[in-house]
C-alpha cells in the first residue's frame, strides 16, 4: 500500500480512507477495468454483425484491455484467488454468452457442448493469453490474431 500511495502521489493515511486494504483495492482495480471493458463491448455493436465478425471485434476490443490490465490480473489472482477474480467478469462474460448463444440459434456456432463451457472456454483461453504474454513466450501485439484463429477452433464444428 506504500508503494501504491507512492506512485498516486498521495500519503497512506489518504489511500486507506479509500481502500482500507490491499484487498479492497484490488477488487476496485478489477471492478474498473471490467467497467472500462463492459463499456467497450457494449459500444461494438456486437448484435448487429455475423456472430463470427462479432467475436473478432470482442477479441480485438478486449484484449488491449486485458493487456494493459495484466499486472492488476496477476495480483488479483494472488491476493483474491480465481474464483473472486472470476466473479467479477460477470458484468462481462454476458456479452459472450449471449454472442455465443446467438451464434449457436444462427447454426454458426457449434451446438454439441453446452454453452457455459464455450463460455468458460472463451474466458480461458483469453486469459492464458494474458499469462503467456507475462511469461514471455508470446508477444501482446500477436495475440489478438491468435486469439481470433483459437476461439474459431473452439466456436465452429468441423
Amino acid at each position: 500500500m506504500t508503494e501504491v500511495a507512492a506512485a498516486a502521489g498521495v500519503s497512506r493515511v489518504t489511500l486507506y480512507a479509500h481502500f482500507s486494504s490491499r484487498e479492497e483495492l484490488l477488487a476496485a482495480a478489477v471492478d474498473q477495468s471490467i467497467a472500462d471493458t463492459d463499456h467497450v463491448l457494449a459500444r461494438l455493436g456486437l448484435d448487429a454483425q455475423p456472430p463470427l465478425v462479432a467475436v473478432e471485434q470482442l477479441l480485438r476490443g478486449a484484449w488491449p484491455i486485458l493487456d494493459a490490465h495484466r499486472k492488476v490480473r496477476t495480483a488479483a489472482l494472488a491476493e483474491l484467488g480465481p474464483e473472486a477474480l472470476r466473479a467479477h467478469h460477470d458484468r462481462v462474460l454476458h456479452h459472450v454468452e449471449r454472442l455465443i448463444g446467438r451464434g449457436r440459434d444462427e447454426g454458426a456456432f457449434r451446438s454439441d457442448l453446452p454453452l457455459a463451457w464455450l463460455v468458460a472456454t472463451f474466458y480461458g483461453v483469453l486469459h492464458t493469453a494474458a499469462d503467456e504474454v507475462d511469461a514471455g513466450r508470446l508477444d501482446a501485439d500477436a495475440a489478438p490474431e491468435l486469439l481470433i484463429a483459437t476461439t474459431r477452433s473452439i466456436l465452429v464444428a468441423t
